[in-house]
């Protein structure tokens, strides 16, 4: 099996590990609100939801009552439709696009003021590789004192090859973070750059440079569609896991197909991959807003109208909405 091969049960799900609230407070996340490919190249399954709730996403729980969520969604409705025309056109859609991945964004740097706090201790702006080394390694369960006095003393470290992997890679993506002149330390706005690499041109660079060597076989650092498609041989358990496979596959064939290779030549490069995953890229957005709008579109108008956004609540928000039909009217 390729070293690089994509798990094949697993993509359809995001369940992330329990990992101590530390360790989450500092190491970069697995998952990137509003950014269309995950960190591993798997695709966003929620991203449909995330920029066209924003912040509100955790608001639409599977458990919460149809009818408050039907009245929310009638005001996020009402809040796209800026001409009030009673119907959504691309246009509209797109601005919503744009200000809601905004939000994911905010977000991420109030969150980092928090995280770059918990890495820099002594206040002086600045954090070094060593700082954040020995904040990594205590929250893998290793003493901090005595992590520190070794580094300090240049001594050896025994550290698991599982968890010196994991910070090899840390400080690759921390030198790409360093802006230059490289000096190892990195800022808020770096550290927000080492975490956060969608919104840092540089780091969304890497990033996507490390997407493709895990899925690039032949090395000649493009991906075609069986590259991006391809599953480790001799892995499906069992039927469900076969189904699960078989979405996957279907999904990806037509995000690369329709999507991803902008120009339809069968090859995918570094330059339109990354295009694809920038969460500010008007045009990118644009495209999606259509893509919304065709899902739910069905008088084929080219708008959306309420009672469309109703009926294919599940698709918005995650959350399906009973008997949608039956209140419209008299609620909106």
């Amino acid at each position: 099996m390729d070293v690089y091969a994509r798990p094949a049960n697993n993509s359809a799900l995001k369940e992330k590990p329990a990992d101590s609230k530390d360790e989450n407070e500092i190491l970069p996340p697995d998952h990137l609100n509003g950014v269309k490919m995950e960190m591993d190249g798997h695709l966003n399954k929620e991203f449909h939801q995330e920029v066209f709730l924003g912040k509100e996403m955790e608001e639409f729980e599977e458990d919460s009552e149809p009818r408050k969520n039907r009245k929310k969604l009638m005001v996020i409705f009402s809040k796209v439709d800026i001409n009030n025309d009673k119907k959504i056109g691309a246009k509209e859609m797109q601005r919503w696009i744009m200000e809601k991945t905004d939000e994911h964004f905010q977000e991420a740097v109030e969150e980092n003021k928090m995280h770059f706090r918990a890495v820099d201790p002594d206040g002086d702006g600045h954090v070094s590789w060593d700082e954040y080394k020995i904040k990594f390694l205590a929250s893998k369960g290793f003493n901090e004192k005595e992590i520190a006095e070794k580094i300090r003393n240049n001594e050896e470290l025994k550290i698991d090859e599982e968890t010196q992997e994991v910070l090899d890679n840390l400080k690759d993506r921390w030198y790409q973070a360093d802006n230059p002149p490289p000096d190892l330390l990195l800022n808020e706005e770096e550290f927000l750059s080492f975490l956060h690499p969608e919104h840092s041109r540089g780091m969304l660079k890497f990033m996507v440079k490390e997407i493709i060597r895990d899925l690039d076989q032949d090395g000649d650092k493009k991906l075609t569609l069986s590259e991006f498609i391809s599953l480790p041989v001799g892995t499906v358990e069992n039927q469900q896991a076969q189904d699960i496979d078989d979405d996957w596959v279907k999904d990806r064939k037509k995000e690369f197909e329709e999507v991803i290779d902008a120009n339809h030549d069968g090859i995918v490069t570094m330059e339109e991959l990354e295009e694809y995953m920038d969460p500010m890229n008007e045009y990118n957005a644009l495209n999606e807003a259509k893509q919304m709008i065709a899902v739910a579109d069905e008088n084929q108008n080219h708008h959306l109208e309420l009672e469309e956004i109703l009926k294919y609540s599940e698709y918005f928000t995650g959350s399906k909405l009973m008997d949608y039909a039956r209140n419209v009217h008299e609620e909106f």
